[in-house]
């Protein structure tokens, strides 16, 4: 009974990411799409996985993560719990898919929780966006919050650059981080932020702050799977460290087995199984017998 309760309690949860900040223990947080990709980051010991709607870019080839619907969030997710065991897993929720109303936030917070096994879901904006976010957690949802570049907003501020450039948005900024703390949201997310601005948020608030080229002072890392291992080959964000190049190991692999099939190298003995002798030879003796019929 003892191993079955370890067992439903072994994933990690909001509690024990807020418990890493107050611990000292830096956060780092990758993304993943899949059952093979989330089996691989689960497996090297990351504590926390987002489900993020910049599948619409390194996944479908969109421009932007606008086209993300709720639904294809929810197939990802699922698959991502599917192949996860510890690490606490989140959810963005698309564009418009909380804006609207806090009610529809909600009942769309729930279908990502009850239908993409996700533990929490992660929302953009601040002050504006934390009378949604206390409701979501007085229902028992998670929220981690996300502020700085907005992805969701892109078309509003001009495409990926740095946000609270100036003092008086830099002090916005920390409003926001402190509205979304009192809201309850567990944690942050701060994307493009100046490293001074990001480490005076996080020496504000009691949440963790997760960054995306804010600096080396938040309370973690988040950073994109493809972008991570050199998927994601349209461009390389300049916040990414490139710890591998998996692409250009995958087109040489590609070619070389373009290069076996043509030179009919491949398959080869290793690959091929084959009947035995003595079933080989009735085999053929059965084929030409029938070939004999039917050409007579």
């Amino acid at each position: 009974m003892g191993e079955l309760a370890d067992m439903k309690t072994a994933r990690l949860t909001a509690r024990d990411i807020v418990a890493m900040k107050r611990d000292g223990k830096r956060i780092a947080a990758l993304t993943a799409y899949d059952y093979t990709s989330a089996r691989m980051v689960d497996a090297a010991g990351v504590p926390l996985i987002l489900i993020g709607d910049t599948l619409g870019m390194v996944v479908q080839g969109e421009d932007t993560t606008l086209p993300v619907t709720l639904d294809q969030v929810i197939y990802h997710a699922r698959m991502v719990s599917r192949g996860s065991q510890r690490a606490m897993l989140i959810g963005d929720m698309p564009f418009m898919t909380y804006q609207i109303s806090p009610e529809e936030a909600l009942r769309n917070a729930a279908r990502l929780m009850i239908e993409g096994k996700v533990g929490a879901v992660k929302i953009e904006g601040g002050a504006d966006v934390a009378p949604t976010v206390e409701r979501m957690v007085k229902a028992g949802i998670p929220v981690c919050g996300h502020l700085g570049f907005t992805p969701q907003s892109a078309h509003t501020l001009g495409g990926p650059r740095i946000q609270a450039r100036e003092p008086a948005a830099a002090m916005a900024l920390i409003a926001d981080a402190k509205a979304l703390e009192s809201a309850g949201a567990f944690a942050v997310v701060l994307e493009l932020v100046p490293a001074v601005v990001a480490e005076a948020t996080t020496r504000r608030v009691s949440i963790p702050t997760i960054g995306i080229g804010s600096g080396p002072h938040c309370d973690g890392e988040i950073q994109v799977f493809h972008d991570l291992f050199g998927l994601y080959t349209d461009f390389q964000p300049r916040h990414t460290r490139r710890y591998l190049n998996v692409a250009d190991q995958i087109s040489a692999a590609a070619r070389q087995y373009v290069d076996d099939v043509s030179a009919s190298t491949f398959p080869g003995p290793e690959q091929t199984r084959d009947l035995t002798a003595e079933a080989t030879e009735v085999f053929v003796s059965l084929l030409e017998r029938k070939l004999y019929r039917e050409s007579a």
